[in-house]
């Protein structure tokens, strides 16, 4: 019998997680109560804002439902480890979809876990090896869990760092946010030293610091992280506009192109047109097209247009077909 109230809520409430009803006689026997302290129990757990719904009857019981809030979960070890492990496979790769928050959920759960399943979990991510795109760099999911908690809890970090060219250097700063691009991780920070805003793309830190000195935020330049990401990389780099119609609807399109090419403009029913610029080069912007699984046109560059031409005379010529002028290419 559990006469610990907290430790038997925690107990009620690790069964209800498990996706059935447990009619409260069950409930009644594991718990080793009375069905009177299971319905107790269950009030306080809704009381606290966990969504249990209840059937009556003969074979009526308990079920945890969605609510309209997100109440915190009770996982056990196996549990832990497969959500922690999951996380740092996603994050570790910058993959298109996997934004800031999972890398805050990471921090979080990596900040609570028991040394000896931080030790599984690192053992498991060490035995596998995750099946990504191979467009961009592998970061440790320490670095991006240290950087994550300095964020959240506006502390001053260090680190080293390597530039484009090699030069290796020191940083503090102030950390604001951090941006994935779908390619590649970046941390958009105040650099203390230079005492100006910096962005520092991740898988080129090593040796991240949490100092633990607190700081207020400073007021960014521009209204968003990414805008500021978008601004800077720009200001880095050569970037050229570019104009394509798809054949297929804005959200057919836009579900597969990379959010940092822009948002299709819908033209009808049935085809959309995307006009943006971008600093990626010709060849990757060209093979990004290329994987959008529908018809399109290219209206300008010109450059875009002869380097789809050569990409589908090659793709041609590898699958052992005529070599001809590629539809998808036509201005």
């Amino acid at each position: 019998m559990t006469t610990d109230t907290p430790a038997r809520l925690l107990q009620l409430l690790s069964l209800l997680q498990t996706p059935r009803e447990w009619p409260g006689g069950e409930l009644s026997d594991r718990l080793g109560v009375s069905r009177r302290t299971v319905r107790r129990d269950i009030d306080r757990l809704r009381e606290l804002g966990y969504p249990v719904q209840a059937t009556k009857g003969a074979d009526g019981g308990y079920r945890l439902v969605a609510g309209k809030a997100m109440p915190p979960l009770v996982l056990d070890d196996e549990e832990a480890v497969a959500i922690a492990v999951g996380l740092r496979a996603g994050a570790g790769h910058a993959l298109e979809g996997v934004d800031e928050a999972s890398v805050r959920a990471l921090a979080k759960l990596e900040q609570v876990l028991p040394t000896r399943l931080r030790h599984r979990v690192s053992t498991l991510q060490a035995a596998t090896t995750p099946l990504t795109s191979g467009d961009g760099a592998s970061i440790a999911p320490e670095t991006l869990t240290v950087m994550a908690s300095s964020v959240a809890g506006r502390e001053r970090l260090r680190f080293a760092y390597r530039s484009g060219d090699g030069t290796p250097s020191r940083r503090l700063t102030e950390p604001y946010r951090l941006v994935s691009t779908g390619r590649r991780w970046y941390l958009v920070a105040y650099d203390l030293d230079r005492e100006d805003w910096r962005t520092f793309r991740v898988d080129r830190v090593s040796e991240p610091f949490a100092t633990g000195a607190r700081f207020t935020p400073r007021e960014l330049p521009t209204g968003s992280a990414a805008e500021y990401l978008r601004q800077s990389m720009y200001r880095r780099q050569e970037t050229y506009a570019f104009e394509v119609t798809f054949a297929a609807p804005a959200e057919f399109v836009a579900a597969r192109v990379p959010a940092w090419l822009g948002t299709p403009e819908p033209i009808d029913d049935h085809s959309c047109r995307l006009r943006s610029s971008a600093g990626d080069s010709i060849e990757w912007l060209a093979v990004r097209l290329a994987m959008a699984e529908c018809e399109f046109t290219v209206r300008e560059p010109a450059e875009l247009v002869s380097r789809l031409r050569g990409l589908g005379g090659r793709l041609t010529r590898a699958a052992g077909g005529p070599e001809q002028e590629p539809e998808l290419a036509t201005p």
